[in-house]
């Protein structure tokens, strides 16, 4: 009973409003005396809950002497509801975008390992269409029986994986031969997903991700991923050509490239 007061609360109802309502399902029709006996309440809040469902039309009296009272159905009650709430959400949805014409998303902070993983599940279980992947053996084992579902939904999904990485799905898979050098060099173990193109999550995983829908960011997070793809896949294709033009494990490139006082010098 207290279960579905607290859902008529939600709502709208009042605590007083869901008891005479739910008094009035089980003994109709009843007068206000009845009631307020019934749902246990003063016999004045019983009065004002029936005058307060009356004129939303939840409730009917009649002109009989004493005044009794009939409920509408709860089929008509909840359908009654649904429309309002579909109304609702058509209207904020047709109206809220146009409040800022330029609305970016915000940028999310989730600290700490559980809430991040958590929030991964979250998205993995709400991805229609695509997954973009990048992320370790050990954050794949906790994952991967979300990423198993959503493979079964059918999602698109493509993952470039580090630490002796051993996909148990099928999908576009690339494992990154450079595990313990990237850990080193950016001090952790880096995680980063998008979802449907316009979902993302990026950060160390072990301390703190970025959550968010900024297109922007969902944007230069795939582009990222993608180049990854590319090199992983040339890689694997061509490693005697990489060898002999950039050295082994692309020595001569990275010391092009790299930034000798960075922390994170491009390698991996």
């Amino acid at each position: 009973m207290d279960n579905l007061i607290e859902k008529l609360k939600e709502l709208g109802f009042n605590s007083y409003e869901a008891k005479v309502y739910i008094a009035l399902l089980k003994k109709y029709p009843a007068t206000g005396y009845e009631l307020s006996q019934l749902s246990d309440i003063p016999q004045s809040r019983a009065y004002d809950a029936l005058k307060s469902l009356e004129s939303e039309g939840i409730v009917f009296s009649s002109n009989d002497k004493p005044q009794k009272y009939t409920p509408i159905s709860p089929k008509e009650l909840t359908q009654r509801f649904k429309r309002r709430m579909s109304s609702t959400i058509d209207y904020l949805e047709k109206k809220l975008p146009s409040v800022k014409e330029s609305y970016n998303d915000p940028i999310n902070t989730v600290v700490g390992y559980d809430k991040a993983i958590d929030k991964l599940k979250e998205v993995i279980k709400n991805t229609q269409k695509s997954l973009y992947l990048q992320l370790w053996s050990a954050e794949f084992k906790v994952l991967e029986a979300e990423l198993t579902d959503a493979y079964d939904r059918g999602v698109d999904i493509k993952i470039v994986g580090y630490d002796n990485f051993q996909p148990t799905i099928v999908g576009l898979v690339y494992r990154h031969e450079e595990a313990k050098e990237v850990e080193m060099n950016v001090g952790g173990r880096l995680i980063y997903l998008l979802s449907d193109y316009v979902e993302a999550i990026f950060g160390r995983i072990e301390s703190q991700v970025i959550w968010t829908k900024n297109a922007d960011i969902a944007y230069v997070l795939k582009e990222f991923i993608v180049r990854d793809l590319y090199l992983l896949d040339i890689s694997q294709r061509f490693p005697e050509q990489l060898k002999y033009f950039y050295g082994p494990d692309f020595v001569r490139l990275k010391e092009k490239l790299s930034d000798n006082k960075s922390s994170y010098n491009l390698r991996g």
